[in-house]
């Protein structure tokens, strides 16, 4: 039994040592090049206008906030998720996608799908 004990408490020490070295170390080289984009796409206007349609090519699908599945795309480097996306529809496709509204930020868009490109 005192042995467990002393296994799970060196585990917990350990643990927190891999969190003090992380921390120290700062955050990742990819983490700062997407704080350092995100702050640049807050400083331009967005490339796109609500209302207009683009044709652009699917980065990944991922959930968005709706709970629904989102195709991700990006027009001039300017991100747009993509909604009411066709089941078949996949990584590497280009779509053409109406923008309906930006974030808050107007660092991305919201669009919803119109054909295949």
């Amino acid at each position: 039994m005192e042995l467990v004990f002393v296994a799970a408490a060196g585990a917990v020490v350990l643990l927190g040592l891999l969190l003090v070295v992380r921390r120290l170390r700062g955050p990742s080289e990819s983490a700062k090049r997407s704080k350092k984009a995100h702050e640049a796409a807050q400083e331009r206007d967005p490339p796109v206008e609500i209302g207009e349609t683009y044709t652009f090519g699917v980065i990944e699908l991922t959930d968005h906030h709706s709970g629904k599945e989102v195709a991700v795309g990006k027009v001039e480097g300017f991100v747009v998720f993509v909604e009411g996306i066709p089941n078949d529809i996949g990584e590497g496709d280009v779509i053409r996608a109406k923008v309906l509204s930006f974030n808050q930020g107007r660092t991305s868009a919201d669009a919803t799908f119109v054909e295949r490109g």
